[in-house]
């Protein structure tokens, strides 16, 4: 084996680790940049990410690794549906007005403090909410009240 066939192979092994460190870099780039957008709806920031990537090569991605944000937009509005999701069963679970436990929709009274939580139609016998100054059912006026509410037939 001469110098030059040694010289070939060095320069082939150069070109190949040349074009793997290249194709490295650009990946990077294009990871950096992919990452961001879905971390981000700043264009700038985008940008600025594979910028960072692109002149400072690793210590580039190790900066942006520690300063990207911590969820994508995905998880973001996964976590926002999630935390409507808690909020809104928070508001629709009744409880009691005298001790604060669950009552199920359908009790007229808590087993534990006997307050009364709902009062019964005169009319038609539904229940009605302790605020309710009519029966929604049948237009009765709520115990307790006197007018009754007339409804006009619409043609």
């Amino acid at each position: 084996m001469d110098l030059t066939s040694a010289l070939n192979y060095v320069r082939v092994g150069v070109a190949v680790l040349g074009a793997f460190t290249a194709a490295l870099w650009l990946s990077l780039i294009i990871w950096a940049f992919r990452d961001m957008r879905s971390r981000s709806r700043d264009i700038f920031a985008q940008f600025l990410a594979a910028l960072v990537v692109a002149v400072l090569n690793i210590p580039g991605l190790i900066v942006y690794l520690i300063l990207r944000p911590p969820e994508t937009l995905s998880q973001a509005y996964a976590r926002s549906l999630e935390e409507e999701a808690l909020l809104q069963e928070i508001e629709e679970r009744s409880t009691c007005p005298g001790c604060s436990r669950a009552a199920h929709a359908e009790w007229r009274v808590c087993p534990f403090c006997q307050t009364k939580l709902k009062k019964t139609c005169t009319q038609c016998g539904a229940q009605l909410e302790l605020n309710w100054n009519v029966c929604a059912i049948c237009g009765t006026a709520a115990p307790g009240k006197e007018a009754k509410i007339e409804f006009e037939a619409e043609i």
